[in-house]
Order: structure tokens, then C-alpha cells, then sequence
């Protein structure tokens, strides 16, 4: 029998679906996603715009928010409903496809939370 390497191993069980490789435990009790810290934030969230990459077309990123992934999407889907475009959610950055930055940073300060204008 060969020894499994620190990289390999288990991936899919027909018992428990598909193995998180780090913890060894099923992806939806993985204890490594909950180990991950939260983003430090200095409590202030920033709504910019943003052309680069993007072919010459705008999204408004909202950055700074300490929420958690399933928390984000929910106030994304909000955001882009209010906003009346599409949208995702990139490595903790809410992107609202075009110009909304007033609309998101009313809807955000209507939620409480602390807001300024970034860039430009």
C-alpha cells in the first residue's frame, strides 16, 4: 500500500459527499472554514467606482464590510435589487454592476452602517 502524501488523499466518499483536504472532515462540517479569522475593518465601509479590467465598464465595489460570506451575499442581493442591475461578491468586495454609489451608500447608512465615499 502506498502512503498518502500531505496533498492527496480522500476527496469524495459515497458516504459523506465531497472531503475538505486540510480537516479531512465532510466540506459542509469542515472545521477549516470556521477557523478562517474575519477581515479586520476600521468599522467604516467604502463604496467606490471602478473601470479597470472591467473593458471600460463601471461597478460600484463596496469594500470594508465585517460580515461574514453568506451575510455579504444576502446584502449584495439587496443591494442589486435596489439598484435594479447585476452583481457579485469577489473576495469579501460586494460589485454592483454600474454607477450606484449614492443609491448603495444610502441603502448602507439606512442599515446603520458607518459609510464614506473612496476614490475619485
Amino acid at each position: 500500500m502506498k502512503p498518502k502524501s500531505s496533498t492527496g488523499g480522500l476527496v469524495y466518499s459515497t458516504d459523506l459527499g465531497r472531503i475538505c483536504p486540510a480537516c479531512r472532515h465532510p466540506v459542509a462540517a469542515c472545521q477549516c472554514a470556521s477557523a478562517k479569522p474575519k477581515a479586520v475593518t476600521d468599522g467604516i465601509v467604502r463604496v467606490s467606482r471602478e473601470t479597470k479590467g472591467r473593458a471600460g465598464k463601471g461597478v460600484t465595489l463596496v469594500k470594508g464590510l465585517a460580515l461574514d460570506e453568506p451575510a455579504l451575499v444576502t446584502l449584495a442581493k439587496q443591494l442589486k435589487t435596489a439598484c435594479g442591475s447585476g452583481g457579485t461578491v469577489k473576495d469579501g468586495v460586494i460589485e454592483v454592476q454600474g454607477d450606484h454609489c449614492e443609491r448603495v451608500m444610502a441603502l448602507l447608512q439606512a442599515q446603520g452602517h458607518k459609510v464614506k465615499r473612496a476614490g475619485g
